[in-house]
């Protein structure tokens, strides 16, 4: 019970750190994304940097990436801008492997301490042959059901926690890429204008 006590207050720590995190990046991103996409329309890139500026939310980040470098060559600002977006994504899923790695061991715990309970139940059988007692077996079997319950306690919910987490880095991450499509589409509109 012991790896699986402290497997759990780790997994508390990830889900606090990683949900103080996420809650960070909360906004109307449809309408923050149509604000700055109407300001580029309109040529009010300083506005548009300004607005970027305040926002948390890695969109801004990345839309404020793009901004720097308007009017450069559309694929290296792409580029750009899918880097910027990779990395603060990846910040996003920090420590969710380990997150993970908990959440896929705890029940295994379990079931080796399962496995050590019966060990335990069939050696004291073996001892005491024919005069073995209820209260011998018990005590294995007692140890074998603590330890599944145990592992599978903290397993169930952690695990649904990691799954909300997962589709908030998720949307995230899908949201940058539609809205940075977006803001490039402008960009290469503009540029092409200007070319003319």
């Amino acid at each position: 019970m012991v790896p699986i006590i402290l497997g759990s207050i780790v997994a508390l720590a990830l889900t606090i750190e990683r949900g103080v995190a996420l809650w960070r990046v909360r906004l109307d991103i449809r309408k923050f994304a149509d604000d700055i996409l109407s300001l580029l329309k309109n040529d009010d890139l300083k506005q548009a940097q300004a607005v970027c500026r305040m926002i948390q939310h890695p969109i801004g980040r990345v839309f404020q990436t793009g901004l720097e470098h308007w009017g450069e060559e559309p694929a290296e600002v792409e580029r750009m801008m899918e880097h910027a977006g990779s990395g603060l994504v990846a910040g996003l899923e920090k420590n969710m492997s380990i997150f993970m790695i908990i959440i896929g061991v705890e029940p295994l715990m379990g079931f080796l301490g399962t496995i050590l309970g019966l060990i335990q139940a069939f050696m004291a059988w073996e001892i005491a042959a024919t005069t073995v007692t209820v209260e011998q077996l018990a005590a294995g079997i007692y140890q074998a059901m603590i330890t599944t319950g145990g592992g599978l306690s903290v397993a169930i919910p952690f695990y649904i926690i990691y799954g909300l987490y997962t589709n908030r880095i998720n949307t995230v991450a899908r949201d940058l890429n539609h809205y940075g499509e977006d803001f490039l589409k402008i960009m290469k509109d503009k540029t092409m204008r200007k070319r003319r």
